[in-house]
């Protein structure tokens, strides 16, 4: 299948819908199951296992996602971002964020979209991160560090010690144009050679730069992940003279666009059953869920940035309406149950699958 060039919502294809979403995962007649009686029921796997409630454990990452818009529209994102999305966070909302994030002792402010960096206050953002001494994480598509605004940032972010956490599928060009677009690779590879010049990828801990990896098909993300990683490093580093720090391995989340791309190409069915066969309780403690919250553009919070995106918005346990940033409780907050589904088990498969990579 090609590369889309539009979101679902600019194509008002019927997944832009996030019901829609959630009703086609419910609908899937899940037949090759190795427990039939959970039947892919995620809350039904978990009280299986001992848990009969997902809670919060201690709030550590503040994700802040500030915006749908980006210059990329790729085969697999959950966030159905791209040029024609023009949602971005206000000023005023990250100015909220910052109050709220005052009121916690999370140590990390994951900052991710879209692409961040086209929000208009992002470098403001990442300032008052700095300022307060979190450690702040760039999602960044590599991309987008080759726009005439954005040539500067490499050195912005190495003099300020942001972690970049690049998303590179495969370390070898037709995968990664395959599932981002033809001429991604050799952007992506050039972004990285400028942020190896500043210092990036050589084992600073105040210049981390971390590759993620996403499947391009219907698998889970590798479990062998200190030996990928080690293939990846010395395949740049021989091919392409890139380095890096860290290599982190995702499940594909069966959202958005890649949901789309598993129905039309025939595996819907095929990988739900794989995620729900490959359920690990040893990921569950884990699950970034318990110990995040998600801030979304508009300033409604979430238990993670997948909930987000189907606007599963967090439970509120005082029954009013679904808690926004300038309302920001930490002590209600982690009072409240977390909303899960059948995408659920998309983090919780083989070694499980978190914005940090594996859990188990």
């Amino acid at each position: 299948m090609s590369i889309p060039t539009t979101s679902l919502q600019k194509r008002r294809a019927n997944l832009a819908n996030p019901q829609a979403q959630i009703d086609l995962l419910e609908s899937i007649d899940l037949q090759n199951l190795q427990n039939l009686q959970e039947q892919g029921n995620f809350e039904l796997t978990l009280n299986s296992h001992g848990w009969q409630e997902l809670t919060p454990s201690k709030l550590e990452i503040f994700q802040i996602n500030l915006g749908k818009l980006c210059n990329m529209t790729c085969n697999h994102c959950h966030v159905d971002a791209g040029p024609d999305r023009k949602e971005n966070m206000d000023r005023e909302t990250i100015d909220a964020c910052l109050r709220a994030l005052d009121q916690t002792e999370a140590h990390t402010v994951d900052i991710t979209g879209g692409a961040p960096e086209l929000n208009p206050h992002f470098r403001y953002l990442v300032e008052q991160c700095v300022i307060r001494g979190k450690h702040v994480i760039d999602r960044c598509n590599l991309t987008v560090l080759l726009l005439p605004k954005m040539v500067d940032l490499p050195q912005w972010f190495a003099d300020r010690g942001v972690e970049v956490v690049c998303s590179l599928p495969h370390y070898h060009q037709v995968n990664t144009d395959k599932q981002r677009g033809d001429g991604t690779f050799t952007q992506s590879i050039e972004a990285l050679h400028r942020l190896n010049a500043v210092g990036y990828g050589q084992g600073d801990p105040q210049r981390q730069l971390t590759l993620v990896s996403n499947p391009t098909d219907a698998t889970l993300s590798c479990n062998q992940a200190a030996r990928l990683e080690q293939i990846w490093k010395q395949g740049l580093l021989e091919e392409h003279n890139i380095q890096f720090d860290r290599l982190i391995a995702i499940n594909n989340m069966p959202i958005a666009r890649h949901l789309e791309w598993l129905e039309q190409s025939g595996n819907l069915q095929g990988y739900m059953e794989l995620l729900v066969n490959s359920f690990n309780p040893d990921t569950i403690s884990g699950l970034m869920c318990r110990n995040t919250i998600s801030v979304a553009w508009d300033g409604r919070l979430y238990d993670c940035d997948f909930n987000q995106m189907l606007e599963l918005q967090l439970a509120s346990p005082s029954n009013t309406q679904a808690p926004h940033i300038r309302d920001f409780n930490p002590t209600l907050l982690a009072q409240r149950q977390i909303i899960t589904g059948r995408h659920c088990f998309g983090c919780t498969a083989g070694k499980g699958s978190s914005c940090s990579g594996a859990i188990a």
